[in-house]
């Protein structure tokens, strides 16, 4: 069965439950994709998450999430599902409590809500899937609101302030 490990960096993120939530996040995004592969979640802050940014992606400034797949993916057709990784290990994610918390109250969200979507929407970049394309941008939103809807969130694209 599929570990979802948590690392906590920064404490605020254990008092937020960001094993249960990684935890329900892991398990139905995983269950969604038919996948059983272990992944790791760091709970940081935005200083680790900007080093992170600036050391991996060139961009020097805190962002809400990253993540890092385990294997390079496959080529697919835009907006068509990306084949599903056959691997164990599916990658790591980082989290950024502060931003997260301001994107939240800026968008007039739950804090759990938000960061649950986050931690699927980077999970199934683990998987494969991207939005660097309308097609593929609207592929990865509906497996989010799939995801997302069992587990009582609404569609975060809609409730936007």
């Amino acid at each position: 069965m599929a570990e979802i490990d948590t690392v906590i960096e920064d404490h605020r993120w254990a008092a937020a439950g960001l094993d249960m939530l990684a935890e329900r996040a892991g398990r139905a995004t995983l269950s969604w994709l038919g996948m059983d592969a272990d992944i790791v979640v760091m709970g940081c802050d935005d200083a680790r998450i900007a080093d992170l940014n600036r050391d991996f992606r060139d961009k020097p400034q805190p962002t809400n999430v990253l993540s890092w797949p385990t294997v390079e993916h496959v080529d697919h057709a835009p907006g068509a599902h990306p084949p599903r990784p056959d691997i164990d290990e599916l990658g790591d994610i980082a989290i950024a409590f502060e931003t997260c918390e301001r994107e939240a109250k800026a968008q007039d969200k739950r804090f759990d809500a938000h960061v649950t979507h986050l931690l699927v929407h980077a999970i199934l970049h683990l998987a494969g899937y991207d939005h660097l394309n309308d097609a593929d941008a609207e592929t990865m939103e509906a497996a989010e609101r799939e995801i997302l809807l069992p587990l009582g969130i609404n569609d975060p694209y809609l409730e936007r302030a």
